[in-house]
């Protein structure tokens, strides 16, 4: 029988140039590159539909009393809504950041919630 000598094989190293360094970073880069752009995209439809609380050419204006709360004054104009929802509207057409008020401030009420004759 013949002994058959199997020689190690030697591993090289990896070496990367600077193109297959530039190709690896755009790789790695792309992903982050697309959700860059679906941010871009959709901030500006989030913006779209920030207005879209009804029919805004309508509306009747209330002025916040000393006290008065956002959650108050959807309960006076619309009794038989949900406040939350009212709240949600009147904070959508008067491009709102949050739910805080303050006295004397006039806010716009959509129609659909006008109560008066």
């Amino acid at each position: 029988m013949t002994a058959i000598s199997i020689t190690p094989h030697h591993r090289t190293r990896l070496r990367m140039t600077v193109r297959g360094r530039r190709v690896l970073a755009a790789a790695a880069a792309l992903p982050a590159a697309a959700c860059v752009a679906v941010a871009v995209i959709s901030g500006g439809s989030a913006l779209a539909s920030r207005d879209d609380a009804g029919d805004t050419a309508s509306f009747s204006t209330v002025v916040v009393s000393a006290g008065e709360s956002l959650w108050a004054i959807a309960e006076r104009v619309a009794p038989e809504s949900d406040p939350r929802d009212v709240v949600d509207d009147i904070a959508r057409l008067n491009a709102l950041d949050g739910v805080v008020v303050s006295a004397g401030q006039e806010l716009a009420i959509p129609a659909r919630y006008d109560t008066a004759p």
